[in-house]
Order: C-alpha cells, then structure tokens, then sequence
C-alpha cells in the first residue's frame, strides 16, 4: 500500500517503513505525529484519488531526528558592473519514519503518543502583550479645548538683489 502525501509545499509518494526527509515539522525526536493531507491512496485493488483529498485516511509517522540540510551557496554576478553577491542558507528537515497508511480511527490509537509542543518563550511574552489589550476599556474621547485663531502668516519680504558688478573692458 502506498499514499501521496502533500506537507511543506511538496509531494512524496510513502510506504510503510519508508524514511524521508521533510521540511521541519512541530516535535521531538521519538514522537508520534500524523500526515492528513492525503492525496492519493494505492494497493492491490486499485488506486483513490483525492479531491483534492482523500478523506478519512492519514499518514502516522515517527519523527526519528530534527536535522539541518548541506548548505547550498547563492551567488549572484552582474558582469562588468562589479557586482557580487554571496549568500548561503541551509534548510531544516525531520527526518520521518512512516509507520502506517490507514483509517482515521488507526490514528486515533496512536495520537496518545503525540507529545504537545512546549510553550516558547517568544508565545508566552505574546500572550502577556496580548492579555492587557483585551482587558484595557474602552477609554472615553477627551474633548478638545477652544483655541484661538492663529494669526495670519505675514509674508517675509525677499532678500535684496545685489547690483551686478560692472564689466571693464582692457584693450
């Protein structure tokens, strides 16, 4: 049996048993996550395909490992315009461990193994932010004092020329 799974903006066709590397996904090394986004399923009978999913089938995978790709090198050269750039990124992966294709209710047994993901501390300021906003009532529009009218701009006079400095002529 196999299944094309859809998950980081790419598609990879699984088995049972097949390890692959994905974009990084939420989880520790050891847990127990699942794949929903189905989007073709085979077997010996015949193949389901989704529209755009199939539903009622997912994925279980364990996460073996959170790594890091080889670094791939950016270069960019306008020529005769000195002009160079280099850049360098590496991408992170889980590696997984495709352990069954089945049912919805197969993945029910196993999401008990599914560790929840520990709390940052960057969620845990933006909760603190966000908790006074909530709270704060609305405060009432202070209304504005009577001013006086502004006076009229005078017009600034201009700055006087200078005489043009005479020509002599030399013979």
């Amino acid at each position: 049996m196999f299944a094309v799974v859809k998950t980081g903006a790419k598609q990879y066709k699984v088995a049972a048993g097949d390890v692959i590397k994905v974009e990084k996904l939420d989880g520790d090394a050891g847990a127990t996550i699942t794949l929903d986004h189905i989007l073709m399923v085979g077997n010996d009978k015949g193949v389901e395909v989704g529209t755009p999913t199939v539903s009622g089938t997912v994925v279980t995978a364990e996460i073996l490992e959170q790594a890091r790709a080889a670094k791939i090198i950016i270069f960019k050269k306008k020529r005769r315009q000195n002009y160079r750039r280099k850049n360098g990124h590496r991408q992170e992966l889980t590696v997984l461990r495709i352990l069954e294709i089945g049912p919805k209710t197969a993945a029910k047994k196993a999401a008990p193994k599914k560790v929840a993901a520990k709390p940052t501390a960057e969620k845990a300021v933006a909760e603190k932010i966000a908790a006074p906003k909530a709270e704060a009532a609305p405060k009432k529009a202070a209304a504005k004092k009577a001013t006086a009218p502004k006076k009229a701009a005078t017009p600034k006079k201009t700055a006087a020329k200078k005489p043009a400095a005479k020509k002599t002529e030399e013979k």
